[in-house]
């Protein structure tokens, strides 16, 4: 009897990225592109943010010239929060996004979602965070209940590989030698 186990998922960055009030009708088509991308989205939410939530969460844009229109804008209407997972989620995702400004995006970089959706500097369609620790901060904020389990990097990856992943392979290899199978695959 064979056992069917399911693939294994390894997220190994996460991103958060928001479709804006503007381009809301557009979330299917978005998400699509997104998937076609490689990411996976592991978690969605439709929401209408406050000007009080959208000036919590824009915090650090605080005392520039743009921010209450930045907050009149985010609170206009409902947006989709996703956290999207593959292998570089948030230098890929801000690549895909291209310039915060839409119109100097569609001179330099046409293909770019912000190119596409957004309308001017400040109605650019998507949000992207800028960094990893950004991203854990904004997930948080969206999604509350989230659990985000910091990445093991350095000496702590490498105990971790040694103690959980090379004697699983190990065993599985050394098992598979010696079944040697017809098809191995």
């Amino acid at each position: 009897m064979e056992v069917l186990m399911p693939e294994p998922q390894i997220y190994v960055e996460r991103t958060l990225a928001i479709i804006k009030p503007d381009v809301i009708d557009k979330e299917e088509e978005i998400e699509d592109v997104i998937l076609r991308s490689g990411f996976h989205i592991l978690q969605k939410r439709k929401l209408q943010l406050s000007p009080e939530q959208c000036s919590n969460f824009y915090a650090e844009q605080f005392g520039k010239m743009f921010f209450p229109n930045l907050t009149a804008y985010m609170s206009s209407g409902p947006i989709v929060a996703m956290v999207l997972a593959r292998n570089r989620a948030v230098s890929y995702w801000k690549e895909m996004l291209g310039p915060s400004n839409s119109l100097r995006a569609r001179i330099t970089h046409p293909h770019s979602l912000r190119a596409l959706y957004g309308t001017d500097e400040l109605r650019n369609g998507l949000h992207g965070s800028l960094s990893i620790s950004s991203a854990e901060k904004e997930i948080r904020f969206i999604f509350p209940e989230a659990i985000l389990e910091p990445l093991p990097t350095g000496q702590r990856a490498r105990d971790y590989l040694n103690l959980y992943v090379k004697p699983t392979l190990l065993a599985g290899l050394t098992a598979l030698c010696k079944e040697k199978p017809a098809e191995p695959m």
